[in-house]
């Protein structure tokens, strides 16, 4: 035992005190803090306005445009070629062209600029002369405007858990995105940090370092060891990450904040393009669509995921970082992984894509089953957490996936203890089925 967590502080203290580590755990925060940050201040900051003349030869549109903050509307009366000739000699930046007939041939109408307008500008005046014409027809039809607005409903129902406990308000979207990202940082950390522990064992054989360490260490603790050290770095990291998301975020709101409160009428106009229209929100009883997510990420069981998460990452890890040592010890250079990784990597990904299915159906045969294999549950049951499982089937998926990880460390153990001392000779399947037999 004492072997072993010479091996584990071993692989920590030496990942950990790598310029990569330390760049990568204060870069990724900075990075996708950074991301979005930009964007939102992009979208408060400064929009310059753009003029528009209107040609209007139906003159039912004179009303219907109105200046904003991004768009102001003048309208000319002249013929479509003096209007034409006195735009190429102005800074107006678009020319609307509505013709009489708009009603009976609404795709007459024309845009003009000395160069291609924006979607959002173009999207614009089409919404507005389409808004008009279909008032009249409806008008024309004996249906007023207000009529069809309550004609107009919108559905926004309540998902209601009932159990033992009684009534508890869930929430479907919430837990979708929360039980994704989950199995996406599984995904990932298994790739990442699985990767690392077959590297670290391919470049100790290749170095013949190995050789010094198996003569004080035996080759099950030498794997296990950088197995579990690998494993810390990672939660490590995990944590750094959290801790400093948290804290950037917290600074960058603070930074948003203020600006929101300088200049609240802009920060309203852009935040319009973003988020729920106003009608709809009040028709649904909604006033603040920040308060309805906070809400609904509040009706899950957060301590329950959060320990799942932990559980599920830890298992998978530790299932397929097994494989991926007896990998690296089973080759001489990294060249010679690539016919080993197949077999690995196939089921992390059929899981991730398996994983679209369950969302739809978390409760299905499909979901079930992939949630007890070993090398799929993983990533399968921490899409299905967040909408609630059986605690049998948990227990039962952890039981199966600590065999799972007891299984696959001694089928490595046995490649491992041959491989780690093999030299120069190309690995077969074949061979490999030999070493696990070896006495």
């Amino acid at each position: 035992m004492r072997n072993i967590f010479l091996v584990i502080k071993r692989e920590y203290l030496v990942r950990v005190k790598k310029k990569s580590f330390l760049i990568m755990t204060l870069l990724g925060p900075i990075l996708f803090v950074g991301f979005y940050a930009t964007v939102i201040w992009v979208a408060m900051g400064s929009v310059d306005t753009k003029t528009v003349q209107v040609l209007d030869e139906s003159g039912l549109f004179k009303k219907e445009f109105k200046d904003s903050e991004s768009l102001k509307f003048t309208f000319i009366d002249t013929s479509l070629d003096s209007a034409k000739a006195g735009f190429q000699k102005s800074d107006v930046n678009a020319l609307v062209y509505i013709p009489g007939d708009v009603i009976q041939n609404p795709k007459s109408v024309r845009i003009y600029a000395a160069k291609n307008v924006s979607m959002d500008l173009k999207s614009d005046i089409e919404k507005v002369i389409e808004k008009q014409i279909e008032e009249i027809k409806l008008a024309e039809a004996g249906i007023t405007h207000k009529i069809l607005e309550d004609s107009r409903v919108n559905v926004n129902s309540e998902t209601i858990s009932l159990s033992d406990e009684g009534e508890k308000t869930s929430s479907s979207g919430a837990a979708t995105v929360i039980g994704g990202i989950c199995a996406f940082l599984i995904y990932m950390s298994v790739f990442i940090y699985g990767t690392q522990v077959m590297r670290g064992i391919t470049e100790e054989k290749t170095s013949r370092i190995v050789e010094v360490i198996i003569s004080s260490v035996k080759p099950f603790q030498l794997m296990l060891g950088k197995i579990i050290g690998v494993a810390l770095v990672g939660l490590t990291q995990f944590v750094l990450w959290i801790l400093l998301t948290t804290a950037l975020t917290s600074a960058a709101s603070a930074v948003l904040g203020s600006k929101m409160s300088n200049d609240p009428a802009q920060m309203a106009q852009e935040m319009q393009k973003v988020q729920v229209p106003n009608q709809a929100m009040q028709g649904n009883g909604v006033e603040n669509p920040v308060a309805e997510v906070l809400g609904a990420v509040s009706s899950l069981n957060i301590p329950l995921i959060l320990g799942c998460f932990l559980f599920y990452y830890l298992g998978g890890y530790l299932l397929y970082s097994a494989l991926f040592g007896a990998v690296g010890a089973a080759v001489d250079n990294d060249a010679d992984t690539q016919q080993f990784m197949l077999p690995i990597t196939l089921p992390i990904i059929f899981s991730f894509v398996f994983a679209q299915f369950v969302l739809r159906d978390p409760d299905g045969t499909l979901a079930f089953w992939t949630s007890m294999i070993p090398f799929t549950s993983p990533i399968i049951m921490m899409v299905r957490v967040p909408f609630g499982v059986p605690a049998w089937e948990i227990a039962l998926s952890m039981f199966l996936l600590v065999l799972g990880f007891v299984g696959t460390t001694w089928l490595a153990a046995r490649i491992y203890r041959v491989g780690i001392l093999m030299y120069g000779k190309k690995v077969t399947y074949k061979e490999l089925a030999k070493w696990i037999f070896y006495k």
